[in-house]
């Protein structure tokens, strides 16, 4: 059976958990994108040093017709590209965007929140914040 000429398309270099991503930043193996909307940031919180381009954007969450131009901008050549989202959906259509773009791109499972739990709230079920990583709120 031939390949699947769509398989290229929904191909990125894979799911890491929050600590080997922050292992890999920490080393300078890698650069952290956090591809939240500026709300999330602001009102959930964020990793301190990591760089900031909105995948979606608020309201409507609609594709940022900026975000090639400003992750490639980034991101240094050579780097793997670790994308954070909420929950760990957005980073991997994230994931999927910058490997188009001829980058090794990387989802952090769980996100920076974590899945939810038995009460539909995030936070106390995985997630950046919930491993003890660097993390603020304003």
């Amino acid at each position: 059976m031939p390949p699947n000429v769509n398989d290229a398309v929904d191909r990125y270099a894979g799911d890491v958990t929050a600590l080997q991503a922050f292992a890999w930043w920490q080393s300078g193996d890698a650069v952290l994108v956090d591809v939240r909307t500026d709300a999330e940031r602001e009102w959930v919180g964020f990793v301190p040093g990591a760089i900031a381009v909105a995948f979606k954007q608020w309201p409507g969450m609609a594709l940022n017709p900026d975000f090639d131009q400003s992750l490639t901008a980034a991101v240094p050549a050579g780097k793997k590209v670790l994308l954070l989202c909420r929950s760990g959906i957005r980073s991997i259509a994230a994931a999927k965007r910058v490997t188009k773009l001829g980058m090794q791109a990387y989802s952090i499972l769980e996100g920076f929140e974590g899945d939810p739990d038995s009460h539909a709230q995030r936070g106390s079920s995985g997630g950046w914040r919930l491993q003890g990583l660097p993390w603020q709120q304003t």
